[in-house]
């Protein structure tokens, strides 16, 4: 292996080719960004509390108020920001909205999530 050491910019010898390697293959800025606002949605208890009771059933807002002893409006409140961050989705039932997790994707980072804080 070819480890040619050169002197960057900012004072720092760097491995050119294995820079350039982890350079192309970093996600575009914006990905980035639309990455830390998705997981930002993660970062507030209550949003966690109401996306882990929506893994395996589909709840309307007041079941989601009593099972996690909340307001409605609260509930209401958060389920808004998880629908326009697309981790869920509704339906209607005459006057009753359901809400379920947008996919299976979501489901996925949570159990990865608690698998690795509970190591």
């Amino acid at each position: 292996m070819d480890c040619k050491k050169i002197l960057s910019e900012n004072g720092n010898f760097i491995d050119k080719n294995t820079s350039l390697k982890v350079f192309e293959n970093l996600p575009k800025d914006e990905d980035i960004y639309d990455l830390a606002d998705f997981y930002k949605l993660f970062s507030d208890s209550t949003r966690l509390k109401i996306l882990i009771a929506l893994e395996d059933e589909e709840l309307c807002v007041s079941d989601l108020a009593t099972i996690l002893d909340m307001g409605q409006s609260a509930i209401s409140h958060q389920l808004r920001v998880l629908k326009q961050g697309r981790l869920v989705k509704n339906r209607r039932d005459g006057k009753v909205i359901y809400y379920q997790l947008d996919d299976d994707h979501i489901k996925e980072i949570i159990s990865s999530g608690l698998d690795h804080i509970r190591e």
